[in-house]
């Protein structure tokens, strides 16, 4: 499978799987740590605009920084996913690959893309019966927009471009019931 280089000054969606759907987030102290090497690794080499950790799946929304080397962004990615890898399987006495593949990527190419990406991934604990609510779901981005709390996220960007607070719920909302209304018919 041909992977999109990561390169700089440029939005990605990031997403990875575990390998045979097993879990990668076995208990609430996984969610933090991988939370933790997020910042350890990726905070000077990305800004962050949306996350959500599922059970056996993640997605991440970014954009690379200006002036990052592409063999320098990868490396990071490289380290984080390494790291976690190796600490889940120390921990939970497994051993192989604990990701399906190499994580994958896809370049976000226009705004209007990007407004979908940040709205998909934090409806994704809905979508797949997590939680009846995907507001009130804990390891997603989707709170830290609506909170005054200091946070990593590039908040500021993305409510403006979303035309403000009120206008980021509204779209994820009106998102969730055009689904809704497709899943029931």
């Amino acid at each position: 499978m041909k992977y999109e280089p990561l390169v700089e000054d440029t939005y990605f969606h990031i997403y990875n799987r575990g390998n045979n759907k097993e879990n990668i987030f076995k208990e609430e102290k996984n969610y933090l740590y991988f939370l933790n090497l997020m910042n350890k690794y990726l905070v000077d080499i990305c800004d962050i605009y949306a996350y959500c950790l599922l059970p056996n799946h993640f997605h991440l929304v970014l954009k690379t920084k200006p002036k990052q080397e592409s063999k320098a962004i990868s490396q990071k990615f490289s380290n984080m996913f390494n790291t976690y890898s190796k600490a889940i399987n120390k921990a939970y006495e497994r051993n192989g690959s604990l990701f399906k593949d190499r994580f994958s990527r896809k370049r976000i190419d226009n705004e209007k893309y990007l407004i979908q990406l940040i709205v998909y991934t934090h409806l994704n604990p809905q979508k797949h019966g997590l939680i009846q609510d995907f507001r009130k779901y804990q390891h997603s981005s989707y709170a830290s927009y609506l909170s005054n709390l200091a946070t990593k996220i590039n908040r500021t960007f993305i409510l403006d471009l979303f035309d403000g607070k009120l206008n980021f719920e509204q779209i994820h909302l009106k998102k969730l019931e055009i689904e809704s209304k497709y899943t029931l018919e």
